[in-house]
Formats: C-alpha cells, structure tokens, sequence
C-alpha cells in the first residue's frame, strides 16, 4: 500500500519494523493512498471550493513518493494504478459539469421554441371557453367506454346553466363540440368565460367526464421546477407536456 509518511514517521516506523519483525505496511494499516484520498474529496459534499484539484493531488502524490518506505517501495503498478483512479474520477467530474450546462442550455432553448406556441389554440383539459361575441367555443370530451347517453352542459362564471345539448348513444372515443354563444331559449349570451361539464350514463349510472376546451395561448413562463407553462385565454396556466392537442 502507499502511505503517507513524513520523515520523522518514516524513522518511526522503521523501528518498530524491526523490533517486530514485521512489515511497515501492517503498522499502518488503515493509511489512505492519494487515489482514496483524492476520491473522498472529489465526492464530498462539501462543494468545489473545498474539492481536490489536479494540483493538489500531483503535489500529494508526489509527497508520498519522496516519503515512501524504504524497506517496501511500492510498485510501478500501484502508481498506474492510482494515477488511472484519479483520471477516471477526474473525467467523470468533468462529464457531469458538461452535462448540468447541456442540461441549461437546453432549458433555455426550449424556453424559446415555446415562445412560438403564443397565438395557437391549444386543446386544454378542464379551460374556460372564453366566448368573444363571433367565434364559436370548440372544444371534445373522452368516453374511454363509449356512453349510452351524454348531457353536456354550460356555466356562466356565477356557475349558473346557461345551455345544454342531449347526446344518443355514442362509441368510445373523443367527442368533439362547439357552442355558439346562445342560451337554451336561443338568447346570445354576453361574453366572458364559460364552463362545461359532461355526464356520461352507462348502464344506468352516471358519472362526470373531462371537458377540454380549445384556447389561445397567450403568453409562456418557466416553472420553478424547470418546467414550461402556457398561459391561456380565461386565465388558466397549464404545462406543455399536458397539452392534448395544437390547433382546431
């Protein structure tokens, strides 16, 4: 093993040897070599600034050959052996830098292709219909089961029904609809912000399926975490690996 030994351990050590009969090596069982050493710096957490360098390690390792034990010098393949450890670690350091500034680079990049999602009407689950007066609200909702029948209704913003249409039986699939803006009694409504809510009935038991709704993207930020959110018409925010679909 190479130890690390200075003189006067050096002398020390020498004579216990010989007044044991033993080797140095078992006296100083435990001693790191500079690999150990320089790898238990490398991956500490205390960050770069308290991390070995090259330098440091090249002054170590060359400290231990000058202090080495005279009566067991250590082999051509031990100082290989260390000196391809610390490559190894050192390259690793190296690829995971270049990794974390790939890695922020590319978040920027797809900061910047998402700015080209502004204007674009996308296909948002549980969006407001945002009704303008002229273009009618499109918008789908999924039977994973197919349905017996559906009612699909639509809110004001004071939650109160402003219309409902009645389906027939219906295969599994997306379901694709549009309203107008007009009420039950055929009344066009103000605009604003509309929801809608589908019940699906099977087998004579009811339940409540997603609405997405088509909306324009009005603006795109970066998350916290990294991620990228879509700011749509009607205020809602939502992330761009949920978007269903771009465009009517």
């Amino acid at each position: 093993m190479l130890t690390l030994l200075n003189n006067n351990s050096l002398d020390n050590a020498a004579a216990i040897a010989n007044s044991a009969g033993k080797n140095t090596s078992s006296v100083l069982a435990g001693v790191k070599t500079t690999a150990q050493n320089a790898m238990a710096q490398l991956t500490s957490d205390k960050g770069t600034a308290g991390s070995m360098g090259e330098k440091d390690f090249l002054t170590l390792f060359t400290t231990q050959l000058k202090n080495q034990d005279p009566l067991d010098p250590v082999k051509n393949e031990a100082f290989v052996a260390q000196l391809a450890q610390f490559s190894q670690l050192q390259a690793t350091t190296t690829m995971s830098d270049t990794l974390k500034s790939y890695v922020a680079s590319m978040d920027g990049q797809q900061m910047l292709n998402s700015a080209a999602m502004i204007g674009k009407q996308v296909l948002v689950p549980g969006a407001p219909g945002v009704w303008n007066g002229t273009s009618p609200v499109q918008g789908s909702f999924n039977l994973p089961l197919g349905a017996d029948g559906v009612k699909l209704e639509v809110f004001d913003a004071q939650g109160n029904t402003v219309a409902s249409q009645t389906y027939g039986s219906l295969p599994i699939g997306d379901v694709p609809f549009n309203w107008g803006g007009y009420d039950s009694a055929g009344n066009q409504m103000p605009n604003g912000n509309y929801s809608f809510k589908a019940t699906v009935t099977n087998k004579g038991k009811d339940s409540v399926t997603p609405v997405s709704v088509y909306s324009t993207v009005n603006s795109v930020n970066q998350a916290s975490d990294k991620s990228i959110l879509l700011n749509v018409a009607g205020g809602k925010s939502i992330k761009l690996t949920d978007i269903q679909r771009i465009g009517g």
